[in-house]
């Protein structure tokens, strides 16, 4: 199956794709389409993950595609973007998991460990044998993490030692592995760790009561007196700049998967509107309807359009921390804009979950928020373009 553009995609960004690239993006919509759509709405109402799935992501073999390596060369990050966005289009909770595996833990592994590390831990977690979780959020650290991170690493012979909590850690209830950021009291440094499940001493509790990404199974991990060899330390991982490497990558993600739940959140509207009658005739001939529907493709082309150029300076080597925050505000701020106008075409119906709109309305809020807030995004843009830093 070789997936032509989505009907979101107005200008037609997939056209740009090889026809091997789309035939990549045509077996994750199909297996999508058949095994995960169907499973969707019934696991976020529980907020119980789907495990059922793994198997089947694993046999797309699209967790090694960013990495040099792991299934011959790297693929390009634009066909990376397409796949995010694809899996978002479906469900937002099954790709916010992917990416965490797929981007944030193994990223740190790719980007921050040796290449015994790499050769060690990526080709399991390519497979999805080992599924990983990235632990960097903090209950008193959120926006001010790279300052006030708290969670600390004592060094103790061949063994590190560390202390601390971590909050809304995605995956973190079943990950095999858990990138543990931590700093260093002897040099006062930020340095990653690769915890296992099994490591004496963390201990993990699902996060409960979300309305959004429900699916996802966030955790509130603990770390006590928990002890991590020496070559399980991530060993180009020697200060928060190199965490920075992981997040710069992964914001891009953000934009493409906001991208993808915008889009799906418009062609739902977009359906109902040709559907719904009110005054003898389909809600899609009034004005008001027809200005909503296209301020919501016009979101979604700037957005994608964003995402697209991002990825092209990502692959080129131009991408800097500006670019990748500019890309996760405005798209972020976009379908958050476009999931509220879906909301407001389906009109009451946009609060029942049967309709489809509410439950990406939900999840928007969630993407909005993480891999850097609105404002914090907006001052790294600020001083790159200023020379001057607003932040605290």
């Amino acid at each position: 199956m070789t997936a032509d553009p989505l009907p979101g995609d107005f200008f037609r960004f997939a056209d740009a794709l090889t026809d091997d690239e789309r035939a990549v993006v045509g077996k994750v919509r199909e297996f999508l389409a058949k095994e995960v759509a169907p499973v969707a709405l019934e696991h976020w109402t529980k907020a119980e993950f789907p495990h059922h799935l793994i198997p089947g992501f694993a046999a797309l073999d699209i967790a090694a595609l960013p990495y040099e390596g792991l299934d011959g060369p790297a693929a390009r990050r634009q066909l990376v973007g397409f796949v995010s966005m694809e899996i978002a289009h479906t469900d937002p909770s099954m790709n916010s998991f992917f990416g965490i595996h797929n981007g944030l833990a193994m990223g740190s592994i790719d980007l921050c460990g040796s290449a015994e590390q790499r050769e060690r831990w990526l080709p399991a977690m390519a497979r999805m044998e080992k599924i990983g979780a990235f632990g960097l959020t903090e209950p008193h650290g959120g926006s001010d993490v790279a300052r006030g991170l708290e969670t600390t690493a004592r060094r103790e012979g061949d063994e590190w030692v560390i202390d601390g909590e971590k909050r809304w850690i995605g995956n973190g209830t079943f990950a095999d592995l858990v990138v543990v950021w931590a700093r260093d009291v002897a040099d006062d440094s930020v340095k990653g760790f690769v915890v296992g499940q099994d490591n004496p001493g963390m201990t993990t509790t699902k996060m409960e009561n979300k309305i959004a990404l429900r699916t996802v199974q966030n955790a509130d991990i603990v770390l006590r007196g928990c002890r991590v060899p020496e070559e399980d330390r991530l060993q180009e991982a020697r200060s928060f700049a190199d965490t920075n490497k992981v997040l710069r990558r992964t914001r891009g993600g953000v934009a493409w998967g906001s991208t993808g739940t915008m889009m799906a959140a418009y062609e739902l509207a977009l359906a109902y509107a040709q559907e719904r009658e009110q005054f003898g005739r389909p809600i899609a001939g009034f004005q008001l309807v027809q200005d909503l529907l296209v301020r919501m493709l016009g979101n979604i082309t700037a957005s994608l359009g964003m995402a697209v150029r991002l990825a092209e300076m990502q692959e080129a080597g131009e991408a800097r921390d500006e670019h990748a925050a500019l890309a996760k505000e405005f798209c972020t701020s976009k379908m958050r804009e476009t999931v509220a106008a879906a909301r407001e075409v389906v009109g009451g119906n946009g609060i029942v979950l049967d309709y489809g709109v509410g439950k990406f309305f939900a999840d928007a809020e969630a993407l909005y928020s993480f891999e850097g807030t609105k404002q914090i995004n907006t001052l790294v843009v600020g001083r790159a373009i200023t020379g001057q830093s607003a932040f605290v």
